[in-house]
């Protein structure tokens, strides 16, 4: 069963915890608390050790948070320094807080264990991938979060929702929660094809996964016209993803 992992995966909308076997098996329900806005570094520790408390003794933690997450010290995490969460005020005194926080070191002295903190969707792809070829994985949530494998090597993280797509958007504005609401999941999924169409050539990928808590409004017409080589996968590979990433080179 050994080394049991703890992974936490860091939504905009949610934290979600869970302890597993080398094998990928849950050792108790998964536990989720809402992402409380603002939060600062030493709030999120303290959700991260009353989640630990919560679950059954790990041997290791990982920790999967949106944003530009560099050898475990945060350069940028959109998210978590605004007022009341995405499209509110930012709190530039949360910028000068997060900006340089080493969350991994922090967080290995607040859970007393071994800790790797990735961006989430990095996380979330190590439990997706099959570790052959070039894949690259998206996950739609309250943004567009992205990464890329490279027969199992994680590639350094390209913070791609940042980047203007059109008309002055962002990605993550393009494709972000808000604007699925306001569109609907029809028109929604539209713009979804077109981002996968630009990227394509892009990036060339073997393989493509969908994931995050959107990728459920997809229609099954909508992803068969994606073409070959992309698939939608379950939001839940990101807790087996913390026990998967330790496995793989970087």
């Amino acid at each position: 069963m050994s080394p049991l992992t703890f992974t936490v995966d860091c939504g905009g909308g949610g934290i979600t915890a869970a302890v597993l076997t080398a094998h990928g098996r849950l050792l108790a329900d998964p536990v989720r608390v809402p992402t409380p806005c603002p939060l600062p570094p030493d709030r999120l520790l303290g959700i991260l050790k009353d989640l630990a408390g919560r679950l059954p003794r790990a041997d290791r933690a990982t920790i999967g948070m949106p944003g530009m997450i560099r050898h475990g010290v945060v350069i940028d995490t959109p998210h978590y320094v605004t007022r009341h969460g995405p499209r509110t005020r930012v709190l530039p005194e949360l910028v000068a807080a997060w900006q340089g926080y080493d969350v991994q070191d922090e967080a290995r002295a607040a859970l007393g264990l071994p800790v790797l903190v990735l961006n989430d969707t990095e996380v979330h792809g190590a439990g997706a991938i099959d570790g052959r070829g070039v894949e690259m994985v998206l996950t739609l949530g309250t943004g567009l979060g992205n990464a890329i494998f490279d027969d199992g090597r994680l590639a350094p993280h390209m913070e791609l929702s940042r980047a203007q797509f059109r008309w002055g958007l962002s990605f993550d504005e393009y494709l972000g929660e808000h604007e699925r609401l306001r569109l609907g999941d029809v028109l929604w999924g539209r713009r979804v094809r077109q981002v996968v169409d630009s990227l394509r050539p892009v990036v060339m990928w073997d393989r493509l996964y969908l994931g995050g808590g959107n990728s459920r409004a997809l229609s099954a017409s909508l992803v068969a016209r994606l073409g070959d080589g992309v698939s939608v996968v379950s939001n839940s590979v990101a807790l087996v993803g913390g026990m998967r990433i330790w496995d793989f080179a970087r």
